[in-house]
């Protein structure tokens, strides 16, 4: 199915190249939505009325429009990618259920936590049920190779999950051991997601690792910023409490650009707070946000999100030398690196 002309003039044009993406895909999202509707059915009413509760809420769908994205890069006219871009929003869906009941959130998309809403053990268990959607969506696919690479992926994204609860209030964590979790727990899905658009093209492995790696470093800025963003958005337009990452004990970027430079009271402050989140109170947010300004902490965590922005553009630019591409696609992608650094929410 042909995607819409990505240079066609357009008066309406939305403000960012998300937008921008989704538009020129807006024929392909259809037929992956509706096949999302579809396998999320079940006799059991609970399934898809608390699978759609966090589905139907929005979100930016920026994974499996990275997957149809860069099999549409190379100008393949397949319906496989449907499918396969809808496994990987299950996958998507299915941990932020499971993260939801682990790191006890209340609100996820402007809207109260599914896990409140329909309660811990249920949304657990509809987590595991959209994995299982998602694996039958890949072998029916019948790719090896993209089994092997979704599949790692979820792999990769459970023991992202555990790395990330051993960091958690633990004050020695480093910045390398920050990389590790969300490299697993976030950037390994948007790997995956890419990775996968040149294997149904057909492409070589050149393009594929090229493409690999610049969904792996698209998911490296996009989570550096959504934990800046978790100190400083606006609460309305993220969609979800400011501040829960400190209530929960996570040491993020932010965090650790704060303690390079902590004074005595700081670290004290960061101690307390972090490793004994329960014991938190009112004012310590406030207080946490105070520093982490005074330290310059956003700024230097932005200047990590957009060495990784620069990272996923230079690995886009590796595609010219092993294949034919569309080049208004790719510079859109380019522009989605940048994005990831820029955006509010």
């Amino acid at each position: 199915m042909p995607i819409k002309n990505a240079i066609e003039p357009d008066n309406n044009a939305p403000v960012n190249p998300l937008e921008r993406l989704s538009g020129i895909l807006d024929d392909d999202m259809r037929c992956v939505n509706e096949l999302i509707i579809d396998h999320m059915q079940s006799d059991i009413a609970l399934i898809p009325q608390l699978a759609g509760y966090l589905i139907a809420s929005g979100g930016k769908r920026i994974r499996p429009l990275l997957t149809l994205a860069c099999t549409r890069l190379f100008n393949n006219i397949s319906e496989r990618p449907f499918g396969l871009a809808a496994s990987v929003e299950f996958i998507h869906t299915a941990t932020l259920l499971h993260d939801d009941v682990v790191d006890g959130s209340k609100e996820r998309r402007g809207k109260k936590a599914a896990n409140l809403v329909f309660g811990n053990q249920a949304s657990v268990l509809v987590g595991d049920f959209l994995f299982s959607r998602a694996f039958q969506l890949m072998t029916a696919d019948g790719s090896l190779e993209i089994l092997r690479i979704l599949s790692d992926a979820s792999a990769t994204i459970s023991e992202g999950e555990v790395k990330q609860l051993i960091t958690t209030s633990n004050m020695a964590t480093t910045m390398d051991d920050y990389i590790a979790v969300i490299s697993a727990k976030t950037a390994a899905l948007f790997a995956a997601a890419c990775e996968i658009g040149p294997v149904i093209a057909e492409q070589d492995k050149e393009a594929q690792e090229a493409l690999r790696l610049c969904g792996l470093h698209l998911g490296l800025s996009f989570q550096i910023m959504d934990d800046v963003l978790d100190y400083s958005a606006n609460q309305e337009k993220l969609g979800k409490a400011i501040g829960d990452d400190f209530r929960e004990g996570k040491i993020t970027a932010p965090i650790l650009m704060a303690l390079k430079n902590a004074n005595d009271e700081e670290r004290a402050f960061w101690d307390r707070c972090l490793t004994k989140p329960k014991e938190q109170q009112e004012e310590d947010l406030p207080r946490a946000i105070e520093i982490l300004n005074a330290r310059d902490a956003h700024s230097a965590s932005k200047e990590l999100a957009m060495h990784h922005a620069q990272l996923a553009k230079d690995s886009l630019s590796k595609i010219e030398k092993s294949a034919a591409y569309d080049n208004a696609l790719k510079e859109i992608l380019c522009d989605i690196a940048d994005y990831t650094v820029n955006r509010e929410f």
